[in-house]
């Protein structure tokens, strides 16, 4: 699984096994909890924002546009004005950082899709409550300001990263995203689906 340089990797520890006279199997998973699909809480970029723990279930629930944007630059303003939007509290953007899934690529794009602060400061216009992203940040690689991060998680809106879109069509869903309840955390890794409505 590919993950953010600097961010450990995963990896499954073997700690118990019945082969080996054990009465049962455990295993140890280590991994940075912004690995894979993940949801990131204001506490990973505000000091005191709010933790994954304390994020309210409802905005990762519930009725989402999946719109795919077919640019091969950052999603700009102009990529999103085609989609009612404003009908909807959850974004899903699907781009070609899709093809990643698809090949179950372990090597980190640093060219990945990302969503540009203009494009930020629309969705918040429009009443998003939760934007997701089909790779591992929402933001372009190497900005030092995190004017993306800091925009969306200073509105209280819910990122969602890492989803693998690769199969998914544009369309209306329903999304049930549930984080593990980790106390006082920055982020968490999440089981992200969506559910057809049509």
């Amino acid at each position: 699984m590919v993950s953010w340089p600097g961010d450990p990797s995963p990896k499954l520890i073997k700690v118990l096994s019945i082969n080996e006279g054990d009465a049962c199997n455990v295993t140890k998973l280590e991994m940075g909890v912004h690995t894979g699909t993940h949801i990131d809480s204001p506490n990973h970029f505000i000091e005191g924002g709010i933790t994954t723990d304390s994020m309210e279930l409802e905005v990762l629930m519930g009725k989402c546009l999946v719109i795919e944007i077919t640019s091969k630059s950052n999603v700009q303003v102009s990529d999103l004005c085609d989609f009612e939007i404003g009908k909807y509290e959850r974004l899903l953007l699907k781009t070609k950082n899709s093809v990643h899934w698809e090949n179950d690529s372990k090597k980190f794009d640093k060219n990945f899709i990302a969503l540009s602060l203009e494009a930020a400061e629309y969705l918040v216009k429009s009443g998003i409550k939760l934007i997701g992203i089909d790779y591992l940040s929402i933001e372009a690689y190497g900005v030092s300001e995190h004017k993306v991060h800091h925009h969306l998680l200073n509105n209280q809106i819910a990122i969602l990263e890492g989803l693998n879109l690769s199969t998914v069509d544009p369309g209306e869903y329903e999304l049930i995203c549930l984080p593990l309840k980790l106390v006082n955390c920055d982020g968490a890794p999440v089981r992200a689906i969506l559910k057809d409505v049509s």
